[in-house]
C-alpha cells in the first residue's frame, strides 16, 4: 500500500507524523502547520483513495499503520492523527513501541461504536457515493455556526470504494484490550460537543493508556483541530516539547555536531574557536558535555525559540551573578535577534526581581560588551 505524503519543516528537526480523518486529506492539518514546522519536520499523509493516494480495498487499520510506518526512515518519531488517523497512530505505537516516542490522539477512539452502522455506511457509499454524506457532515464535524466548508470540500478528493473499505476497517477495529500496552507518552484531545467520538471515548483512551493526558476543548465538535485550531495546536505543541526526549535517536557524534553548530550560531564562530583552542585534556570532557547537553539537547529543543531562550538565559545569569557568562550571552542575544532596547528591558526587569545591585552590575557588563561590539565594527 502506497500513501501519498508530504514533508514540511526544517531539515534535521525531529519528525512528527500526522494522519487525517476519514473523508479528508492531509490538508486538514493546515491550521497546525505554521506553528509545528517551526521546530518539527512534519510528515502528513493521505489515506488510501483520499487526496493523492491511490485507491485500495480489503485492508485493516493494522495494514494502514504498517503503510505509515513504511513511510518513516527515522529510528524515532512522534505520531498523531484525527479520528481514523488517530486509530492508525495508536496502532503504530503498539506495533513499533521502540520507535514511537510521543503520541497524540485527536477526536478518536479505541472502538468506533458497533460494526453495523459502519457497514451500513459502506453500503450507502458504494450505492450513492461519498457525495451522499456531504449534507450531514457540517453538523457532525463542527458545531452550529462554524463555517468549515473548505474541509467538507475535501471529500471531493475521495474515492467511493476506498471510503467504503475504510468504513469496514473501522467496523473491525477494537483496541480497548491493548491500551495498557501503549508505552509512548500520550495526549488525548477531544471536542466537548463531538457526536462521532464523544468525550466518553476520549476518557476510555486516557484512562486505558498509562500516564495519558486528556485535553477537552469546549465548544468543539469532531474536527476540533480545525474549529479550535489555536487551542488544539497549543496542546499538541506543549505535549511534544514536554515528552520528546532531548536528542532522541541521535548518536553522540550527531548530538555533538548539532550542538557545535548551534553553539556557533548563537555565540559566534570567533568565540567558539577561541574556546576550542583552549581545550586541554583536563577540560575536554566538560566541553564535550556542554556542547551535547546544553547546546543540542536544551538549546535545540522544540518548545522555545532562540529569542525566548536568550531572554531566560540573561535573566538567570543576572540572578546568579554570573557576569562573565552574561557578557557572552549579551552577544548571543544579539545573534538570536534581540535588540539592544530589548536587552535593556530584560535588565530593567531583573532590577525588580533579582535586586538593584545585581541589575547594576549587569548593566555595567552589558554596556561594556555593547561598546566592545561597536568598537569591533
Amino acid at each position: 500500500m502506497k500513501l501519498h505524503h508530504r514533508v514540511d519543516g526544517p531539515a534535521g528537526a525531529p519528525l512528527l507524523v500526522l494522519g487525517p480523518s476519514l473523508g479528508t486529506t492531509l490538508d486538514v492539518w493546515k491550521p497546525q502547520l505554521p506553528a509545528l514546522t517551526e521546530r518539527w519536520r512534519v510528515l502528513r499523509y493521505d489515506l488510501p483513495g483520499h487526496g493523492g493516494s491511490p485507491a485500495a480495498a480489503g485492508f485493516t487499520v493494522d495494514d494502514l499503520a504498517q503503510a505509515v510506518l513504511d513511510l518513516v526512515d527515522e529510528p524515532y518519531f512522534a505520531i498523531g492523527g484525527i479520528s481514523l488517523g488517530g486509530a492508525i497512530a495508536a496502532t503504530a505505537a503498539l506495533e513499533a513501541p521502540e520507535r514511537v516516542r510521543s503520541l497524540i490522539l485527536c477526536c478518536t477512539s479505541a472502538r468506533f461504536g458497533e460494526p453495523g452502522p459502519w457497514r451500513e455506511r459502506a453500503a450507502l457509499v458504494r450505492a450513492e457515493g461519498v457525495r451522499s454524506l456531504r449534507p450531514a457532515l457540517p453538523s457532525r464535524w463542527f458545531t452550529e455556526g462554524y463555517d468549515g466548508s473548505w474541509v467538507v470540500d475535501l471529500t471531493r478528493q475521495v474515492d467511493d470504494e476506498t471510503y467504503a473499505a475504510c468504513c469496514e476497517a473501522l467496523a473491525a477495529y477494537d483496541l480497548r484490550a491493548r491500551l495498557p500496552e501503549i508505552a509512548a507518552p500520550t495526549l488525548v484531545v477531544a471536542g466537548a460537543e463531538d457526536p462521532a467520538t464523544p468525550v466518553e471515548h476520549a476518557l476510555t483512551l486516557a484512562t486505558g493508556i498509562p500516564g495519558a493526558l486528556l485535553s477537552v476543548i469546549p465548544g468543539a465538535s469532531h474536527l476540533a483541530t480545525v474549529q479550535c485550531a489555536d487551542r488544539a495546536t497549543a496542546a499538541m505543541a506543549g505535549h511534544l516539547s514536554g515528552t520528546w526526549p532531548a536528542g532522541a535517536g541521535k548518536t553522540l557524534g550527531e548530538s555533538r555536531a548539532h550542538g557545535m553548530r548551534t553553539r556557533r550560531e548563537v555565540l559566534g564562530g570567533a568565540h567558539v574557536d577561541r574556546a576550542n583552542a583552549g581545550i586541554t585534556d583536563f577540560t575536554r570532557d566538560f566541553q564535550d558535555f556542554i556542547t551535547r547537553y546544553a547546546w543540542d539537547e536544551i538549546w535545540n529543543r522544540p518548545g522555545l525559540d532562540r529569542r525566548a531562550r536568550s531572554l531566560i538565559t540573561l535573566t538567570a545569569l543576572v540572578a546568579r551573578g554570573h557576569l562573565e557568562e552574561l557578557a557572552m550571552h549579551v552577544r548571543a542575544a544579539l545573534h538570536n535577534g534581540l535588540t539592544r532596547e530589548e536587552i535593556k528591558e530584560v535588565l530593567l526587569q531583573t532590577a525588580v526581581y533579582c535586586g538593584v545591585p545585581a541589575a547594576n552590575s549587569a548593566f555595567a557588563v552589558a554596556q561594556r560588551t555593547l561598546a566592545e561590539i561597536d568598537a569591533e565594527g
